[in-house]
């Protein structure tokens, strides 16, 4: 997610904490969106081992962690976990990963292309999105 326009840039589904799983989604990130000034992570073991930070150190990006057990660190993100959750996930009874994955892109999409945010002046992420620089602030 870019956090000047909250438009969730890259997302994967995974039934697992594999680093891999993280480095695929960050690569294909900075290859659509350009390289981030910081990256801003909680402290799941995907995230804090030294091939995930390695990664995000030798291209010059700065890591940033949220404190054990500080959601408000990431408040972003952590808002969109809670829409996603309570508007999608929580009413659809997904049984399979694929249904899960086509569930969840829509819901996306929407959040991307037609949901106002009123810390974004009412308009949407991809619309805010437009107009900003690519060097950008990622959060997962």
């Amino acid at each position: 997610m870019d956090w000047a326009t909250r438009k969730v840039l890259i997302w994967r589904l995974s039934n697992t904490m594999d680093v891999e799983f993280c480095l695929g989604a960050v690569e294909e990130a900075m290859a659509r969106h350009g390289r981030p000034d910081i990256f801003d992570t909680d402290q799941g073991s995907h995230f804090t081992s030294p091939r995930f930070t390695g990664l995000l150190t030798a291209t010059g990006i700065r890591v940033s962690m949220d404190g054990q057990g500080r959601w408000m660190d990431n408040v972003f993100i952590e808002r969109l976990w809670r829409s996603l959750k309570y508007e999608c996930v929580y009413l659809h009874a997904f049984e399979t990963g694929s249904e899960t994955r086509a569930g969840i892109g829509r819901w996306i999409d929407y959040h991307n292309a037609d949901r106002p945010h009123s810390a974004l002046g009412g308009k949407t992420p991809d619309e805010v999105h437009q107009g900003t620089p690519n060097r950008i602030r990622l959060a997962a």
